[in-house]
């Protein structure tokens, strides 16, 4: 089931190859994720120390009154990866951006699917809205028929 999805790395990137990663969450975190509580906008992956970090996620409450008093809704969280992963990652990232794609549930657990980006130019933005207002137009023409 997918929690979350980060519309804006679709359009502002371009993935060149995605990973499967698990998220290292406190318990009551999981529960607001699995109530669709998580946000991926803005957020992206840094590897520091040979581990993966996901900044700047935020994931909300799912009951305010239960939480640790000191619980920041945006904090690091580590990401868990395959060690040929996370270097694979760090040699290929190189002018490139680590983006959170979407979150998901598999087997009972979250994970999130993360992709190596480039950035696209607005002049390939441009191109991507005027494809997708051409295709609408087909279709409401081949609805219509």
């Amino acid at each position: 089931m997918i929690l979350a999805t980060n519309k804006k790395a679709y359009f502002d990137y371009q993935i060149l190859k995605t990973y499967e990663a698990g998220i290292e969450l406190y318990g009551f975190e999981v529960k607001a994720a699995k109530f669709k509580k998580i946000n991926l906008a803005g957020s992206y992956v840094v590897i520091k120390n040979h581990q993966a970090w996901l900044i700047n996620c935020s994931i909300s409450p799912y009951q305010p009154k239960n939480i640790p008093e000191t619980y920041q809704p945006q904090r690091t969280r580590r990401l868990l990866l395959h060690k040929k992963e996370i270097i694979e990652l760090e040699t290929r990232s190189k002018g490139l951006t680590i983006v959170p794609l979407k979150a998901y549930t598999k087997h009972g657990l979250v994970k999130l699917e993360i992709g190596l980006a480039k950035p696209r130019k607005k002049v390939d933005k441009r191109e991507l809205i005027k494809e997708r207002e051409a295709k609408r137009k087909i279709r409401t023409v081949v609805y219509k028929l």
